[in-house]
């Protein structure tokens, strides 16, 4: 009876500690919304771009090299990007800016914007994307990743 009990408090623990782990784990967001449109965004290290697509599009492949890319969506029309116009900056934590250079890349109707990036190791920027959505509409997006050399 009491190895029942100590097996049912071990595993009311182990419950117990999971419950907490997944309430405390980290959502990366990746979209936001504005009005009828939701813009997607990553950013991601140049060397997961297969080499044959990266000269297509005349793109740098290197450790330290990274591109921003956004996308503007009609929420509910479909998943092909829509043409906007995008500019924007990344700031690491001691305030350094600079500012991100975005390419329109077209994909039979898709259109997405790339800006390449060069960064240091585990290093923490602060990206404020500045959109005019295809209505004509202004609006700010801020986010943060951390990147890593591969």
């Amino acid at each position: 009876m009491k190895r029942i009990l100590s097996l049912m408090a071990a595993a009311a623990v182990l419950l117990w500690a999971a419950s907490a782990a997944a309430q405390g784990a980290k959502i990366i967001k990746s979209h936001q919304d504005f009005g009828d449109y939701r813009v997607i965004y990553t950013v991601f290290n140049s060397s997961f771009l297969k080499p044959e697509i990266a000269q297509q599009y005349q793109l740098v492949r290197a450790d330290d090299r990274a591109y921003v890319n956004i996308s503007v969506v009609e929420k509910g029309a479909g998943k092909l990007g829509l043409a906007s116009e995008i500019s924007g900056t990344a700031t690491n934590l001691i305030q350094q800016s600079r500012p991100l250079d975005f390419r329109e890349i077209r994909d039979g109707e898709a259109v997405y914007y790339l800006a390449p990036l060069r960064f240091e190791d585990e290093e923490v920027l602060t990206f404020k994307i500045d959109l005019k959505l295809p209505n004509g509409r202004s609006e700010q997006l801020t986010f943060r990743r951390q990147l890593d050399k591969m």
